[in-house]
């Protein structure tokens, strides 16, 4: 008999795997703050009080009278400011040990109600932040008040102003949407504050293809915005700058791979070798620039007075918003039969649409895989274009020359491998 079974076939012990989970966090808690010289509670403690917010919800539904649990609640929380009054005497008794514990009760008693999963993510959580109370507070000290402030700021652009923004087309050719203008600006923002921290953890020799990688997961747009006007700081910036731009402009490639991968198997033979091209082409350029800085040694922090870029993330989506509307309109202008102009326009902003759309088109029989293929290289190619040009325009013409190898050897890349894959 399977033991799923043996507690399931009403002999009075159904209820024992979520008494036992429940024992299991009170553990993992009591686990860490056993450890805890200043902590009043441990092992003991913590597991009674997970088993006692199960058994206050249980008889609760038992007895039909939520108040059960109520009072179980308040006895707890008696005792834990019972505990505390002792030890005001002390200079800070603090209260993290007490609130660990009100909330072992909680966990207690959604694992009753059904919220098992999520009770258990809750306890992981709870004990990592208990443990790692000297790496936060290391942490925090650390911080200086501009940093809390871009974090803060951050926080106002993405989990506020966002979501109350409409998700809908207006405009000329509905090509506006305030939502996905702003994710834009929240894309620039993140992309800046992400690296400012990546920079300040890793350094600029491991810094910079952490910064790339992750840019160009998120947006490689935006990390090129972000790290052309760093480029202006002098030789050295220059070429870390390069790099950043370079390897979040490959990443891309590696991401549009996945797409097909995952949308459209069928493509994978036909677009993979394409990608592959221009990603070692590209990769090899890349790579020598990032052995050069790596042969000067470390280089200097640059001056970031303002990790979150609010200025110039604003200024992005203002220009961003241009973009569309004039892409709309060429490809308004290019007409239904325009596949390439459309993919060419629509791949100055986002390659991932185009891309997409292809993969769907292809699924469904209207596209053959080297139109498919083609309509997602061009887009990329003319995404690299723009990116060329705002080095040129927001950084300098230094970042651009610099970056101008690379970007030849990816569109040779991929047209090399194109025309291998498709014509021979």
């Amino acid at each position: 008999m399977d033991i799923g079974d043996f507690f399931s076939q009403g002999n009075d012990l159904q209820h024992v795997p979520a008494f036992l989970i429940s024992l299991a966090i009170g553990l993992l808690i009591g686990l860490e703050r056993e450890r805890s010289p200043v902590a009043k509670a441990g092992l003991r403690t913590f597991t009674l009080t997970a088993l006692l917010g199960t058994l206050s919800a249980m008889l609760a539904e038992k007895a039909g009278s939520p108040w059960i649990l109520v009072a179980g609640f308040i006895v707890v929380a008696y005792l834990i400011v019972s505990a505390y009054l002792e030890d005001r005497k002390l200079e800070d008794p603090g209260t993290t040990t007490e609130t660990a514990l009100v909330f072992c009760f909680g966990l207690g008693a959604m694992v009753w109600y059904g919220e098992t999963t999520l009770a258990v993510m809750l306890a992981i959580v709870t004990t990592i932040l208990l443990h790692y109370k000297p790496e936060l507070q290391n942490l925090s000290k650390s911080l200086s008040r501009t940093d809390v402030q871009s974090v803060l700021q951050f926080a106002v652009l993405s989990f506020i102003v966002l979501p109350i923004l409409p998700d809908r087309d207006f405009g000329p050719y509905n090509a506006l949407n305030l939502n996905q203008i702003w994710v834009m600006v929240v894309l620039i923002s993140g992309v800046s504050l992400a690296g400012y921290a990546a920079l300040r953890i890793a350094g600029q020799r491991y810094g910079a293809p952490l910064l790339g990688v992750f840019g160009g997961l998120a947006s490689s747009t935006a990390t090129t915005l972000v790290y052309a006007r760093h480029g202006k700081g002098g030789e050295k910036f220059t070429r870390l700058a390069a790099v950043v731009i370079l390897i979040a402009s490959l990443v891309v490639l590696v991401r549009l791979a996945v797409l097909g991968s995952v949308v459209s198997p069928r493509i994978v033979v036909y677009l993979l070798p394409v990608l592959a091209g221009g990603l070692v082409m590209g990769g090899a350029v890349t790579y020598l620039i990032w052995r050069k800085i790596n042969r000067e040694g470390e280089l200097p922090m640059p001056e970031i007075t303002n990790p979150t870029e609010i200025k110039v993330a604003l200024g992005f989506g203002l220009f961003y918003a241009a973009v569309l509307v004039t892409a709309a309109w060429l490809s308004d202008y290019a007409g239904t039969g325009g596949l390439y102009a459309l993919a060419l326009v629509s791949g100055l902003t986002d390659v991932d649409a185009i891309t997409l759309s292809s993969l769907r088109l292809f699924e469904q029989g209207k596209l053959d895989p080297m139109q498919t293929v083609s309509a997602i290289i061009i887009a990329y190619i003319a995404n690299m274009g723009f990116k060329l040009g705002l080095v040129a325009v927001v950084g300098s013409m230094a970042l651009a020359r610099l970056c101008l190898p690379a970007v030849i050897a990816v569109v040779a890349g991929l047209g090399g491998a194109w025309a291998l894959h498709f014509l021979l």
